[in-house]
């Protein structure tokens, strides 16, 4: 498992914002057909990779009895936010606490002091970064967890399970993984993500989202001769910002409070572009925060007559909540598998996105497993390979359980 995960990371596949192409950035291939070579070694049927990098690919059923066809689900992009090029992981064999000295000659340091976590890991081996770049286990670590659970069954056919399906996708860090995601292909009555964060995590609960443009030209004159004629678009931006309450900033929030982020900000006297991300879990605060910031650009237009001031929000997508309730019995079957495995169910709500999410209001309730890492999208990322086993064993135990509906 750990051979496969470190060629994984050292395979560079960052996503890029930027291109409108799928996948979004060219070098993703490299690993996607790295996986596909590694799936025909296994022996799997109906691999595909179509033309948009999407991976799927089936396990049979090994009995006559009817079970559910189930599906597991990954992306193979990493955070465009931070290098995912050159990854030089290592392994810290029996972490025996304190400080882990990533990268010597620039003082990185991945420190309890600033992460507690890592007190939950002493005796444990970890994997980190040399603080260059992220690792990638977000979610290389998903994908190798879910073909190390199929090699296992494959080894194991005296536990029986039905149709299992795997599928591994693009672009999921930019948010759109799930666009061209093929569900009645996939084929499965559920299925599962797994792209979450510590050992014990289940989560079925996201984001509403949305993204907000608001684009403010105003007038540059002179400073020397600008009284009552210039409008300096930057100033209005600054008032904008603080019309919005200050106690819903990510940094102020935590659990199910939402919040706005100003994500980027460009601007000039003459002309500005701010972008907000907006997010709650309620539907109906995050319909009263995309309408508070429309109702402070109005104000402001009529405020600032000579001004043009124009907004645009988008929804990215919502809390899959209201898809999985219906069938919770997926949620406690992988709450039921966890106990079994001695493992700590954490069932909260995901302060961010899945593909899942998508999936589920395509039609594929799919809630979210974890990976077993921590700081993802940095160089403080790192992974417990204990809890890459459970996370392994998890996927193992479910499909084993899902044999017993």
């Amino acid at each position: 498992m750990i051979t496969r995960f470190l060629k994984y990371v050292k395979t560079a596949t960052d996503s890029n914002p930027e291109s409108e192409q799928c996948p979004s950035s060219e070098i993703q291939w490299d690993l996607a057909k790295i996986i596909v070579e590694d799936l025909k070694e296994l022996g799997l049927e109906e691999i595909s990779l179509d033309d948009n990098c999407y991976i799927m690919a089936k396990l049979p059923a090994n009995c006559d009895d009817k079970i559910p066809t189930i599906g597991f689900i990954a992306h193979m992009d990493t955070a465009p936010s931070y290098n995912g090029k050159g990854v030089n992981p290592r392994i810290v064999e029996g972490y025996n606490g304190g400080d882990i000295v990533l990268n010597e000659a620039e003082n990185i340091v991945l420190s309890p002091k600033d992460f507690q976590h890592l007190n939950d890991y002493i005796g444990q081996d970890l994997i980190v970064t040399d603080g260059k770049s992220l690792l990638g286990a977000d979610d290389k670590a998903g994908i190798v967890e879910i073909i190390e659970a199929i090699k296992y069954l494959k080894a194991h056919p005296e536990i029986k399970h039905g149709d299992i399906k795997i599928g591994f996708t693009p672009d999921e860090e930019i948010g759109r993984g799930a666009d061209l995601f093929d569900v009645k292909k996939f084929g499965c009555e559920f299925a599962y993500t797994v792209d979450g964060g510590e050992i014990g995590e289940l989560e079925y609960e996201n984001f509403n989202a949305a993204s907000a443009v608001i684009k403010i030209k105003g007038r540059d004159i002179h400073p020397g001769s600008a009284k009552n004629s210039m409008i300096n678009s930057i100033i209005i931006a600054m008032e904008l910002n603080s019309m919005l309450p200050s106690d819903q900033r990510p940094e102020h929030t935590e659990n199910y409070e939402g919040f706005f982020l100003l994500d980027e900000f460009t601007g000039t006297v003459e002309d500005t572009t701010m972008t907000y991300i907006i997010r709650d879990h309620s539907m109906a605060k995050f319909n009263e925060k995309k309408e508070l910031i429309k109702n402070a650009v109005a104000y402001l237009q009529a405020k600032y007559k000579d001004a043009v001031i124009e907004i645009e929000v988008k929804d990215s997508y919502y809390n899959m909540r209201e898809k999985i309730e219906p069938v919770m019995h997926i949620i406690e079957l992988a709450k039921k598998s966890m106990e079994e495995l001695e493992i700590a169910p954490k069932i909260r709500p995901i302060r961010g996105g899945t593909d899942g999410a998508r999936l589920s209001f395509e039609g594929l309730p799919c809630p979210n497993l974890f990976t077993g890492g921590h700081n993802f999208h940095g160089k403080f990322e790192y992974i417990p390979i204990q809890s890459m086993e459970k996370a392994r064993d998890l996927i193992v135990k479910i499909i084993e359980n899902t044999a017993k509906l």
